[in-house]
């Protein structure tokens, strides 16, 4: 460690080799924070149930970072027991529409929002607070931030502040009692209550709030007048080469496909497109690379696009960047509810340095439409923008055909990790 270094404990449930968004914002930071003075200590668990798995992640975690391991219990690692398949799906987010929930399912919703709160990753807080209590003391920790959801992981943060007094960062990757899959978890009246005290001890507790957007700040400032700093996501330099385009005419989703994400304005005009244009029938194809849920794949069919569909399934990160840099235009779909509106898609990130041209759908006044706006690298559509929808991929398309598609970005250092880091590290040094 370097003379002056300031000694950051970041208490994290997502580290390599999970695979998924949760991760890159922490694995990122951590890489550039020692640039800034700031000595990283990630706290992990030992034995972690993490639903996606990339193991080429590991060889991103920075030579330079401090690695503590804690065992934890995970019910998750139980509930596999009773349908691995079911557990898996909910603990990675993909939640079935009401209506088409098996048993199993809505049997472990209820027991994940009414049993578990404010998460199933609650049993490590305890003993995470018992072994980081010496550790803090014993080398001298300026501050500690907690990254959540899981949220539990606050509630570490919390006894800490409480028993010690030390600085504390509380970083919300999603908000917590807005997000859309909070009202998905059958929640009982004493569960909700329980749900939002956490939240308000958590907001008025912390000494700062850290958020990826602008609502989500706007939310909290209801709950807490303590301070709250927006650092959003971002992109990093990615050791991938330009790749040569696709032939087909591809319109690429990358990362989860969840059931409420179903644009079928999107569904609907790429059936029309296709009826109508021969030339967009002989070259279009629909490309999907992650996760994604069975409603998704069922709209799909109801559209006739199955023909049309390349369905990759998870890939590991650089490869998803490959796809990224190869496909014509890049997909973003977000919840049509005002509880979306917060969120930023960390892929957006990735998507605008790919100099391919993304088209995203998402609710009225989305804080993402504005970056796409800004940063010149996309269209923005509501829920209820199905002509202009199908006419901005028609024109895509013909400048495909006359390989003139491309997008021209401004803007995009705001949102490089490094940029980031150093906006991160100057506000922990400042609060010191």
């Amino acid at each position: 460690m370097e003379t002056g270094q300031k000694k950051l404990l970041i208490i994290t449930y997502y580290w390599p080799p999970a695979g998924g968004p949760g991760v890159q914002r922490w694995l990122k930071f951590v890489k550039y924070l020692p640039d800034f003075n700031v000595q990283p200590i990630v706290y992990i668990p030992e034995n972690p149930t993490y639903p996606i798995v990339d193991e080429g992640l590991i060889s991103e975690v920075s030579d330079k970072a401090i690695i503590l391991k804690n065992k934890i219990f995970e019910p998750y690692q139980l509930a596999g027991f009773l349908s691995k398949k079911e557990t898996k799906k909910i603990s990675s987010g993909i939640i079935p529409a009401a209506k088409k929930q098996s048993f199993v399912e809505k049997m472990m919703l209820w027991v994940r929002g009414n049993l578990f709160i404010p998460d199933a990753r609650k049993f490590w807080v305890n003993p995470s607070v018992t072994y980081l209590k010496k550790y803090i003391q014993e080398n001298n920790i300026d501050a500690i931030v907690t990254s959540g959801p899981p949220h539990s992981l606050h509630l570490i943060g919390l006894k800490l502040k409480q028993e010690l007094g030390v600085k504390w960062f509380a970083d919300f990757r999603d908000p917590w009692t807005t997000i859309g899959y909070h009202k998905a978890l059958k929640l009982s009246s004493f569960a909700d209550k329980k749900h939002k005290a956490l939240e308000h001890q958590v907001l008025n507790t912390a000494d700062t709030i850290i958020v990826t957007s602008k609502t989500t700040k706007t939310e909290f400032q209801a709950i807490t007048n303590k301070p709250i700093e927006v650092i959003t996501n971002g992109y990093d330099v990615e050791n991938v080469p330009n790749q040569t385009l696709d032939e087909k005419f591809t319109l690429a989703h990358i990362g989860s496909f969840l059931s409420d994400r179903n644009p079928k304005i999107l569904w609907e005009s790429l059936n029309e497109l296709i009826s109508e244009n021969e030339l967009f029938k002989t070259h279009f194809q629909l490309k999907l690379i992650g996760k994604v849920s069975q409603e998704i794949l069922d709209s799909i069919s109801e559209f006739k696009l199955d023909s049309y569909l390349n369905n990759l399934g998870y890939i590991s990160h650089s490869e998803a960047i490959k796809h990224q840099k190869a496909s014509q235009v890049l997909l973003l779909i977000e919840i049509d509810s005002e509880e979306t509106k917060s969120i930023i898609p960390g892929k957006l990130f990735e998507y605008m340095v790919s100099e391919r041209p993304i088209i995203a759908i998402g609710p009225k006044d989305s804080d993402f439409a504005e970056i796409i706006t800004s940063t010149n690298t996309g269209v923005f559509f509501t829920y209820n923008e199905k002509e202009r929808l199908k006419n901005t991929i028609l024109s895509n398309f013909d400048l495909y055909l006359e390989k003139k598609l491309q997008v021209y970005p401004v803007g995009l250092q705001h949102y490089s990790r490094k940029n980031l880091t150093e906006k991160l590290a100057k506000l922990i040094t400042s609060n010191l």
